[in-house]
């Protein structure tokens, strides 16, 4: 009775899966799972070969199953058979307990491809949601450079006496510029000369009004000397 029900079931999945299914042996064949990925041009859809073979009771016994990548297999971002594999096959004893009896194989494909492609999804979904808290995130601390911090009486307080520091330090460093300036150009008054210093050093009528006056100056005791000379006389 098992035998006849089994070789039944592998002519349909023949019909169902005519380039996805290749024999083993008489009661083991493997059938290639392609999963659907839409909305997903970037990545290869990963594919999933289930193992299966048929024990003398089923399917009133369960059939035995595994499941592999293919070889060479191109890598995906967000799903690896090897680290799926006992999991995914674990989803499905629920279902083969409910068809327990009956051919189940085409089932449990479906049940098979469907939750490794809404593991795919939800977390290609997740890496959206954290690339897009990362934009918002990064949007947010922009912003902060615009938007400034909040004025209160403290902040002010401290803005207030950082700004008075800076001003006198800014008058006095000025003031001193300032005096360095002045210093720097002032310039040491020349020492008049008298008409005797002009005379001994040879300079007497090079000086123009200053040095005629000078020498007016220097003619009066001159005078005064003669006379003396001639009242001795």
């Amino acid at each position: 009775m098992g035998r006849d029900e089994q070789i039944e079931e592998r002519e349909v999945l023949s019909s169902i899966f005519p380039d996805e299914i290749n024999d083993i042996s008489e009661t083991e064949y493997r059938i290639s799972i392609k999963l659907d990925l839409p909305e997903d041009d970037e990545n290869e859809p990963p594919v999933m070969v289930l193992s299966v073979r048929y024990p003398e009771e089923y399917p009133d016994k369960p059939p035995i199953l595994d499941l592999s990548a293919p070889q060479n297999a191109t890598p995906h971002p967000y799903f690896s058979v090897a680290n799926e594999k006992d999991e995914l096959l674990a989803s499905l004893e629920p279902t083969i307990e409910e068809n327990l009896g009956m051919a189940m194989i085409f089932t449990l494909v479906s049940a098979l491809k469907e939750a490794a492609e809404q593991r795919i999804a939800e977390r290609r979904d997740a890496a959206a949601r954290e690339h897009e808290e990362a934009l918002l995130a990064a949007e947010r601390e922009e912003n902060k450079k615009f938007h400034g911090t909040p004025v209160t009486r403290e902040t002010f307080l401290r803005w207030r006496e950082g700004f008075l520091r800076e001003m006198e330090e800014a008058r006095q460093r000025e003031e001193e510029q300032r005096a360095a300036e002045l210093k720097k150009a002032r310039v040491k008054e020349p020492v008049k000369l008298t008409g005797r210093q002009l005379w001994e050093r040879g300079l007497a009528g090079k000086g123009g009004a200053d040095e005629e006056e000078d020498d007016e100056e220097e003619d009066v005791p001159t005078e005064a000397v003669e006379k003396l000379t001639v009242g001795g006389s």
